[in-house]
């Protein structure tokens, strides 16, 4: 059967692939259309899996907030490069998976499982994204914040990273402040009864270690302790740091100012914690040359 350039057409707006791909699978399906979108499936779940161990470090942050400003949803999800992150096809996938999260009212704790508007699931859209753009997708993390008494601040710094506040008060610029303060400054958590108890033994370890090197009188040691560790608890909490608007004032005393307090907050980073591949491109073509 003779191979029109409409079939080629019409396939590649069903499919999302390439011409030539599309070319193929009619020609080994003579010309059945629904046959040639099987396989073609098929053969993208395929490619979906032998892709879904490489490392996919970079990516988007997405922020949808509700227009009362008392619901939010954040979501980092993960290609391989950032010419994919910026495209087109990448961007929608990841807006619409926000834009239902925030929609959900129930905390979503399987997002792969998740139907989307157009009636498929996350996971079925993302394995066919993988097949039309040759790079490992990963839906990293996801989170929904919501707020009764209070609002949800919100900051996003370029695509690459996003900060949701759930905070008390009626000012939100203030969440904006401390959203954009967090995304920069990247406390572990809001005061000193968030920190960890083997952290802070850690570092007084190492303080106590530090300071007995000094020769100092045991009295004089203790109080270098506890100034380097009152220094180090103020460094990581958010009301201890100063604020980056205002570093001669602590984040702490801006909120005590603003008759407003921080609940919870969630950072996310495309990429943070994802150890990438560091690739020789000068080798590998060596090596291809080589082989060939």
């Amino acid at each position: 059967m003779k191979i029109t350039a409409a079939m080629v057409k019409e396939l590649r707006e069903r499919t999302g692939s390439g011409m030539m791909e599309c070319k193929k699978a009619l020609v080994e399906s003579d010309g059945d259309l629904e046959k040639a979108v099987e396989q073609m499936r098929k053969s993208g779940l395929a490619k979906a899996d032998k892709k879904s161990g490489r490392v996919a470090a970079e990516g988007l942050v997405c922020i949808k907030v509700s227009d009362d400003g008392k619901r939010a949803a954040m979501v980092e999800i993960n290609c391989e490069t950032d010419f994919v992150a910026k495209g087109d096809d990448f961007t929608q996938f990841v807006e619409s998976i926000t834009e239902q999260l925030l929609a959900s009212t129930s905390n979503q704790s399987d997002i792969m499982e998740m139907t989307l508007s157009c009636g498929n699931s996350v996971e079925h859209l993302r394995r066919e994204l993988i097949a039309k753009l040759g790079e490992n997708i990963n839906v990293r993390r996801s989170k929904q914040v919501a707020s009764e008494a209070g609002f949800v601040g919100h900051y996003r710094h370029g695509d690459r990273i996003g900060v949701l506040v759930e905070m008390t008060g009626n000012d939100n610029s203030v969440g904006k402040d401390i959203a954009m303060h967090i995304a920069a400054s990247n406390p572990a958590c809001i005061d000193e009864s968030g920190v960890s108890e083997e952290l802070v033994a850690k570092e007084r370890a190492i303080f106590v270690a530090q300071a007995e090197e000094s020769g100092k009188p045991a009295n004089i040691i203790e109080k270098m302790i506890v100034g380097r560790m009152k220094k180090f608890l103020g460094e990581i909490t958010l009301n201890g740091q100063p604020f980056v608007k205002d570093p001669d004032t602590k984040v702490a005393q801006y909120l005590n100012q603003s008759s407003a307090t921080v609940v919870n907050f969630c950072r996310f980073e495309v990429g943070e914690g994802i150890e990438k591949v560091e690739e020789n491109f000068a080798d590998e073509v060596m090596a291809q040359v080589r082989g060939s």
